[in-house]
């Protein structure tokens, strides 16, 4: 099965370099780390773009590369890049209603495959803690070079701190001044509970004024996330 991503759009210079320095940084964390889980501590900071960024430049880098959309609750995958034809994904495998060769995906990237999210389902945290999960990641990792994961804000939901304890390691994307300091150092305390190793952070959507490299792109979620999840009392502010 292949799809086509319609709207997918090429990135800028310094944005594309941006994106080899992470992918060089991430190379340099050691040749043990395949499966990355990416998450952030609020929506709105790109968290998503950023890790299907960097999933294309790992595949440029011929590495063969799996991009999986862990967010069950609220997925932007389909709609950001214009897929162009309907999808099965996660959650109809975890449900048991597909299998693993029925929700991968070929694309028209050359070494980047993709597990879009799937419908949606009352239960992801229970699905993303099940046994399936775990050997849906271990399969994967057999498979690919790198296995990134995006993963819903864990300032939000737990559900990203369940996925990275099958990780190898976990990326914080942080939106410069946006969240909160108290709230950042609560998601990493989260992850650290779930014995995945912290890789480091994306600081994201910075202004660089076209100097130098640093600039990892403008991602979004749009506006009904925020709804979606919620207010997030004291540690949105």
């Amino acid at each position: 099965m292949k799809v086509n991503f319609e709207k997918r759009k090429e990135l800028d210079y310094k944005t594309n370099e941006a994106y080899k320095t992470l992918r060089t940084n991430i190379s340099f964390c050691g040749d043990d780390i395949h499966v990355i889980a990416l998450t952030s501590s609020i929506p709105n900071e790109g968290k998503s773009a950023v890790s299907f960024n960097l999933a294309v430049s790992l595949s440029e880098d011929n590495k063969k590369v799996l991009y999986m959309d862990a967010d069950i609750r609220k997925s932007v995958t389909i709609a950001r890049y214009g897929v162009d034809i309907e999808t099965k994904g996660l959650s109809h495998y975890l449900c048991g209603q597909s299998d693993l060769t029925d929700v991968i995906y070929e694309t028209n990237i050359p070494n980047f495959d993709i597990i879009f999210t799937g419908q949606s389902a009352p239960n992801p945290s229970e699905l993303l803690g099940s046994n399936r999960f775990k050997k849906l990641v271990e399969a994967t990792r057999e498979t690919y070079d790198y296995v990134i994961i995006d993963c819903p804000p864990l300032g939000s939901v737990i559900d990203a701190a369940i996925v990275a304890k099958e990780c190898d390691g976990a990326i914080i994307v942080v939106e410069t001044d946006n969240a909160s300091y108290k709230l950042v150092q609560r998601v990493k305390k989260q992850l650290e509970q779930s014995g995945c190793k912290i890789l480091g952070a994306v600081l994201n959507k910075v202004e660089m004024g076209g100097k130098g490299y640093g600039y990892y792109g403008k991602g979004y979620y749009g506006g009904y996330y925020n709804r979606y999840y919620g207010d997030y009392g004291e540690y949105g502010n």
